[in-house]
């Protein structure tokens, strides 16, 4: 019996039953490939009592994202003299945060809550590319934002000079494309294996390894595919990271005035942090599904998975809101316009080191 799950490939059903305790996964594990063009998340397998709890918290980050990140974009976007590069590069982070949270919590909240746990095959790849490809242009932002740092605090007077506003547009694009490209293929490969038995997912959304132990072929190759792929760009980019601020301290211990290597040192440190939040809750992540899933219990496996996608996007927002005076100071100039119906948007520029 051969249908078309996912518009893409006919996928073929059979009957493998996974050996999965029943009694973790509760009524779910009821539902088999009958419902030949559906996928049942789990939630977290093991904590379904904690269900409701984890709902109202992720809902709160989500709310404060979507905040944050929204009032971010329209003030960068609105006021004019935030228009140097670091303030496109975090406009343009600040989108990706909303695309990736949006693309997990919904659903995630769903489930928690009532219990809707189905989703279509189409959906699940989609959600499962958007997921990849955000995480992978987030990286490189966070690669271009530490070079923009290394321009302006070792470069300051040709700062202007060397990051155009062709140069940022091409960063951007550049790692764009990047992302486009290196998660294309995994997203054909896994949408292309015949998949069979149990249709639930362990994952409380469309987590790549999760979604691949359900297929009947070997998925190896996917997997391995993802592994590499994203221990490459991960990999590469925390290696210029690390050497723009190693170059960023050489300077920064060299400049005459302890304030200005107070101010330079504040500055690289937000960034520091945020990198660290992205960084390692996604890499554990990664590597405890292929070298610790049977060390690390699954419910484990899945919250640093979920956390994962979910804090960067709450935090960055507040650590960058706290720590630039320049967009603290936008942010409620605008706040106080909706409000009252004047602002002070257009109050004078910062030094490059404001942020």
């Amino acid at each position: 019996m051969r249908k078309n799950l996912t518009g893409l490939h006919p996928i073929t059903l059979c009957i493998n039953r996974k050996a999965v305790s029943s009694e973790m996964l509760g009524p779910l594990y009821n539902h088999t490939m009958d419902t030949s063009a559906t996928f049942f998340l789990a939630g977290i397998p093991g904590l379904q009592s904690s269900h409701l709890w984890l709902a109202i918290s992720l809902s709160a980050m989500y709310t404060i994202a979507l905040i944050g990140n929204t009032l971010i974009i329209t003030v960068i976007w609105m006021d004019s003299t935030l228009q140097e590069p670091m303030y496109c590069f975090l406009c343009v982070l600040a989108a990706m945060d909303i695309i990736m949270a949006s693309s997990v919590v919904p659903k995630m909240v769903s489930i928690f809550c009532s219990g809707d746990s189905s989703i279509s095959f189409n959906a699940c790849f989609t959600q499962m590319y958007f997921v990849h490809a955000a995480t992978a242009v987030e990286s490189g932002l966070l690669l271009v934002m530490a070079i923009d740092r290394y321009v302006a605090i070792c470069k300051p007077l040709h700062y202007k000079r060397i990051l155009t506003p062709h140069v940022t547009l091409g960063m951007s694009v550049t790692i764009t494309i990047r992302a486009v490209t290196a998660m294309t293929p995994l997203s054909w490969m896994v949408s292309h294996l015949p998949f069979c038995g149990s249709n639930v997912v362990l994952h409380s959304y469309c987590e790549h390894m999760a979604v691949t132990k359900l297929a009947c072929a070997d998925p190896m190759p996917s997997s391995l595919y993802s592994l590499v792929g994203s221990s490459i760009i991960v990999g590469s980019d925390v290696v210029f990271i690390a050497a723009s601020y190693i170059l960023i301290l050489r300077a920064v211990f060299g400049l005459s005035s302890r304030n200005a290597q107070l101010k330079a040192l504040s500055t690289c440190g937000s960034h520091v942090g945020v990198m660290a939040l992205f960084y390692l809750p996604g890499m554990a992540s990664i590597y405890v599904a292929w070298l610790g899933q049977d060390v690390v219990p699954l419910h484990t496996q899945v919250l640093l998975a979920d956390l994962y996608l979910v804090i960067p996007p709450t935090l960055n927002p507040i650590i960058y809101g706290i720590r630039s005076k320049q967009i603290r100071e936008r942010i409620w100039g605008l706040l106080i316009r909706w409000l009252f119906g004047h602002s002070n948007l257009g109050s004078r520029t910062q030094p490059l080191f404001t942020l």
